[in-house]
């Protein structure tokens, strides 16, 4: 996925644009960057592999060199960013969060067009370097970006440091959030508002689906108008969201813990006591030890002082490793307890079978999952929150294919989205079975949907049920 922070100040920016990227690092594994503008004009940018490394020791022996007033930072899950551009529309650094499907037809079409492209990150097309040539292509700022929601399958949010200040520009069917923050003296704008608090921000606004919006350090301009339509990611609430973090007004925790909480209040199995995986799962247990009535252990720790995030090595081996030498057992509150633990998803099951054998290795007499969303059924085409290459990677597909054969119907498909369907039922039992788990249940889709407190239709859930209103087919004209 990735993330971006930007700020415009009265006095230097460098303090608050470098923390605020920092608070963005969950969301992104691959490359860091900053770019800060000074009152003369001058530009400064900086870009690390994030790989085997965190953001802030790459950075911090750099600080000294951004002395600008202006400034945007990200963390890339995909491209080397920030790209520095000269054109028409005045020099400008960008930064993107993006999942472009059509990447390499735009590019065709621009090189048919004259244009050429000169960065490539592993031999590829940088979709930054991209979505600026679009961005070109109009004859303003507001025409480019609106060429590139016209352009792009997929999503695009991005933040612009011109030399009057940063544009902020929400994907067109708002996939991905957008916050604007002030303080005293400066503006600031965001992917995760979790940033804002420390740096002394308050939340000013939500950038819409669409808009796009100019910010100085004197406040804001709205430069085109929000989109009716939504489709934010529901999986930011599930899973990439910090805790802390509120989108389209609605708390990331809140979410969670009332997601356990409904399913505590209804589920009837007898436990000991409820468990999260961290980080994720903690809200979720939380809010099942409430509905439910019993104890909320830590009966499982994470060891994060000397071990990267287990998604950031290449070799999904190796991920799987690290995943594992994270999570430390208790094995002194696990022995003889019928334990419940929550998860925020089942993607493959490998981590969540291996460490079912470790619990019970450890004296656990029953090991119970409760997962914080419906069942992934099908793969991510709008923001790419897994890692997964093909549906079929996932564990949900795979038992659908034993069952079914190689070629399933969107008919078929369908019935195993369906909760307490015969399919869902054989589905989920057979995940259970496979993970070795002495029970799993997952939150029906319409309590997640009650969770994150916004309609069903302005939230996209396409990756549990299939049933994004908006296709890659489909224009993005709203």
């Amino acid at each position: 996925m990735g993330g971006f922070f930007g700020a415009v100040c009265k006095h230097k920016c460098i303090t608050d644009v470098f923390y605020g990227t920092d608070y963005q690092f969950h969301l992104g594994t691959r490359r860091g960057g900053i770019a800060t503008i000074n009152e003369s004009g001058h530009f400064e940018r900086e870009i690390h592999n994030l790989e085997n490394s965190y953001f802030r020791p790459r950075f911090e022996s750099e600080l000294d060199k951004f002395d600008g007033y202006a400034g945007i930072g990200v963390i890339s899950d995909t491209d080397a960013q920030p790209m520095l551009m000269n054109s028409h529309l005045g020099r400008f650094a960008l930064v993107t969060v993006a999942k472009i499907n059509n990447l390499e037809a735009l590019a065709n079409e621009l090189i048919q067009q004259g244009e050429h492209m000169s960065e490539f990150t592993s031999g590829r097309i940088n979709p930054t370097e991209l979505i600026a040539l679009l961005i070109n292509k109009g004859k303003t700022f507001v025409e480019g970006i609106e060429n590139v929601y016209n352009k792009v399958k997929g999503s695009c949010s991005m933040l612009l440091l011109t030399e009057n200040g940063i544009i902020a520009a929400r994907d067109a069917w708002g996939r991905t959030p957008i916050i604007v923050g002030k303080k005293d003296g400066a503006m600031a704008v965001t992917s995760e508002s979790s940033a804002f608090p420390n740096l002394d921000y308050n939340i000013e606004h939500y950038i819409g689906p669409g808009e796009i919006v100019r910010i100085t350090a004197e406040g804001m301009e709205q430069m085109r108008k929000p989109n009716k339509k939504m489709q934010i990611c529901s999986f930011l609430w599930v899973y990439y969201g910090f805790p802390t973090s509120c989108y389209e007004g609605k708390n990331v925790e809140e979410a969670r813990f009332a997601c356990g909480c409904a399913m505590g209040k209804e589920d009837p199995t007898e436990v000991d006591c409820a468990c999260g995986i961290p980080d994720s799962g903690i809200g979720m247990a939380t809010g099942y030890a409430a509905g439910k009535g019993v104890p909320y252990l830590r009966c499982i720790s994470k060891y994060t002082p000397t071990w990267p995030r287990s998604f950031m090595p290449s070799n999904q081996e190796m991920r799987d490793l690290v995943a594992k030498m994270k999570l430390i057992p208790n094995a002194d509150l696990l022995k003889g307890k019928r334990m419940l633990c929550c998860d925020d998803s089942i993607v493959r099951g490998t981590q969540l079978r291996d460490n079912t054998k470790v619990l019970f290795d450890d004296g656990a007499k029953e090991v119970h999952m409760r997962i914080a969303c419906p069942p992934l059924v099908y793969g991510c085409r709008f923001i790419n929150f897994t890692s997964s290459k093909s549906d079929m990677e996932l564990i949900t597909r795979c038992i659908i294919r034993d069952f079914e054969g190689d070629n399933v119907s969107d008919e078929v498909l369908d019935k195993y989205t369906q909760t307490d369907s015969p399919q869902y039922k054989r589905m989920v039992d057979e995940i259970a079975r496979r993970l070795n788990l002495s029970s799993l249940k997952f939150t029906k889709l319409e309590t997640l949907v009650e969770a994150i407190g916004l309609p069903k239709d302005r939230i996209c859930t396409h990756c549990f049920d299939g049933s994004s209103a908006y296709t890659l087919e489909e224009t993005n004209e709203q």
